[in-house]
């Protein structure tokens, strides 16, 4: 392995014999990675009604997030 070339995939060490804190360590990482969201993606079956709340409810967070960004910008006038 080339040691310029970044490794691929997550990483934890463990320090001493502290498995349980190096658990929560690649845990919070895999979360913050979105590796949870995608397996659960992968693994269930979603019906098209399911499909349909979670896109609106994506394009709700999407124009909240972008109103927020407007207010804090004072372009928005409310």
């Amino acid at each position: 392995m080339r040691k310029d070339r970044p490794k691929q995939g997550l990483t934890v060490m463990v320090r001493g014999d502290d498995l349980n804190g190096a658990m929560r360590v690649l845990k919070k990482r895999m979360q913050e990675e979105g590796i949870f969201n995608e397996i659960r993606e992968r693994v269930g079956h979603k019906t098209r009604g399911e499909k349909k709340r979670l896109q609106r409810a994506a394009g709700r967070r999407r124009w909240l997030k972008k109103v927020y960004k407007l207010k804090e910008q004072g372009l928005w006038n409310e």
